[in-house]
């Protein structure tokens, strides 16, 4: 097989992330239309990564923000994004790279972006599709419902050898 000279994975993750750039730079600017709103996974230790040590001793590997209806001060650059949220009653202000994001999803319109590092490789290879959870971390109190029920919570194992006719 050819060597990929030009590095298609690299340009392809770039244009991703770009598109995620921009969905947050209309955000900041417009704030969010219709009944959009995002979830946004990133990795919680990456370079660049601004949390308060209350928030990583929570979420020491991985974190899930929402950005729906109490964020503030949005504000994107061409590397990150930094915003405003409650945790718990309690205002922080995260600064989030672009290249520390695992996933994008708006719900509203099922769309969804997800980076995973390559094998063997120290770069991210994207995929675009829609995702059926994100993350594994809820950001704000409210998302707990929305996150798949434990058993003992609602889910209930059942054997096949209750259908089958004896």
């Amino acid at each position: 097989m050819a060597t990929d000279l030009i590095r298609y994975d690299v340009l392809a993750r770039d244009a991703l992330r770009g598109v995620l750039r921009q969905v947050l730079k209309d955000a900041a600017e417009k704030g969010l239309p219709g009944e959009h709103h995002f979830y946004i996974t990133f990795l919680s230790t990456a370079p660049g990564v601004k949390i308060s040590p209350r928030l990583l001793s929570q979420y020491p590997t991985e974190m899930t923000v929402i950005l729906q209806h109490q964020f503030w001060d949005l504000v994107v650059t061409d590397d990150r994004f930094e915003v405003g949220l409650s945790f718990n009653g309690i205002p922080e202000r995260l600064v989030i790279p672009f290249n520390s994001i695992k996933s994008f999803f708006d719900p509203s319109v099922q769309f969804g972006l997800q980076f995973e590092p390559a094998e063997g490789a120290d770069t991210e290879t994207p995929a675009a599709e829609p995702l059926a959870t994100v993350g594994s971390s809820a950001a704000e109190d409210e998302t707990a419902d929305k996150q798949a029920p434990t058993p003992g919570e609602g889910a209930e194992v059942v054997r096949l050898d209750r259908f089958r006719k004896k």
